[in-house]
């Protein structure tokens, strides 16, 4: 029997007409001869409205309280996702992370699974059972509740993808696919039959909201096909893998927005071995992830370090900020709470010029000043003002006709 696992989103079981939907599409893969393991998100807006009940009690929630409030949601989901199967007259048992043996490391409200024990999911599969594990939520070596930050769902089914050498993970959402933007914001934006990890990895981690980044990365690390398609239609969506068929003939797969950015620079640092690495030394014991960084030319024996944090990361930045500035013996810290980044991805990249200079003009001809631009082998980000942040999007995914078919 071959194996399938299927993730459906929040908006894919916000109703109860939904969850019936659902448990319909897991039946089927199993009368189809698989077993089949199903992870659930929360129920609609479930996870928001926990947070905001944490933040009428207070603005800074303990992180490990708030992981016991918001793992809430998902273990509602399952149990209504079980439910629903059992009354379509199939087997189903429910679990929640820690049930499953998804054990994490201590980093509440954005801990990383270090191993799952698959055994008691294999124990259900031989007695007939469709397995729903309870997404986005583990357990650490003390067993206390761990939750993998927005979007962790994504993870936990690619992770028990391969966790259970899987044939392929499909990823029910609201969307019908991957597109080369986010079609919310451009309605020209075109569904991509198929993109390789490599692309979706940047895609997802500049702003493709489609995927969870973490989740991109265990699929290519196990080498997972990954079916991004629309829990409401049959239509076949997006297969994420390896390899594209002539992936290098396109220059450029698709066009992204972070939208929530903030830039950070501490001016007059001194130019001399290791005081980057205090630097961010101390945002890492803060477990603050940094975006871009970019360092400007010494002059006197100092320079300007910049870099980019989630805008929800700032406070804590600024909290620190004064302490960078008294030990390093800069000058001060300025920060910018109000930017976004635009990035253009594609493997074709490494094989064709003239890609940064297209972007950059059709920046300058829409008058959107670029603050800072990094680069990789298969990107370009430009971190401009966000007032200029949606209109950015299009000008860039128009520049590259990437609305256009074939």
């Amino acid at each position: 029997m071959g194996t399938v696992v299927m993730k459906f989103g929040g908006s894919s079981v916000a109703t109860a007409d939904l969850i019936r939907r659902a448990a319909g599409r897991a039946i089927r893969a199993k009368l189809a001869g698989n077993h089949v393991a199903v992870v659930v998100s929360a129920c609609g807006d479930t996870t928001d409205d926990l947070i905001e009940m944490a933040k009428e009690i207070t603005d800074r929630p303990d992180p490990r309280e708030l992981d016991q409030l918001m793992s809430v949601g998902e273990q509602i989901s399952i149990a209504l996702v079980a439910m629903a199967i059992h009354a379509a007259g199939e087997k189903a048992i429910s679990f929640t992370g820690g049930q499953v043996g998804m054990e994490t490391d201590s980093v509440h409200t954005k801990a990383r699974i270090q191993r799952i024990d698959a055994k008691r999911i294999h124990h259900e599969f031989a007695k007939g059972a469709i397995v729903i594990v309870a997404g986005f939520q583990g357990v650490d070596a003390n067993q206390d509740i761990t939750t993998l930050g927005r979007g962790g769902s994504d993870t936990t089914a690619v992770a028990l993808a391969a966790a259970l050498k899987a044939d392929t993970c499909e990823i029910y959402t609201d969307v019908e696919g991957v597109y080369t933007a986010d079609p919310r914001i451009i309605p020209t934006a075109r569904k991509l039959p198929e993109i390789s990890y490599d692309e979706m990895l940047e895609l997802a981690s500049l702003g493709a909201g489609v995927m969870h980044s973490r989740s991109i990365e265990f699929g290519k690390k196990y080498d997972i096909p990954i079916h991004v398609r629309s829990s409401l239609t049959d239509v076949p969506g997006t297969m994420i893998i390896e390899e594209v068929k002539d992936m290098e003939a396109v220059t450029v797969r698709g066009a992204a927005l972070v939208k929530e950015l903030a830039k950070v620079t501490i001016r007059g640092v001194p130019d001399k071995p290791g005081v980057a690495a205090q630097v961010f030394h101390q945002i890492a014991s803060r477990n603050i992830v940094v975006d871009d960084i970019i360092q400007n030319v010494s002059r006197d024996g100092s320079t300007d370090l910049s870099f980019t944090v989630t805008a929800g990361d700032l406070p804590a930045i600024v909290e620190i900020g004064k302490d960078f500035v008294k030990k390093l013996g800069a000058q001060d810290i300025l920060t910018d709470d109000k930017v976004s980044k635009v990035s253009v991805v594609g493997v074709g990249m490494r094989s064709h010029t003239g890609v940064a200079e297209r972007m950059f003009k059709a920046l300058a001809d829409a008058k959107i000043n670029i603050q800072m631009i990094t680069t990789s082998e298969i990107k370009i980000s430009c971190i401009i003002d966000r007032a200029s942040a949606q209109q950015a999007l299009r000008v860039v995914h128009d520049a590259f006709d990437l609305g256009r078919e074939g």
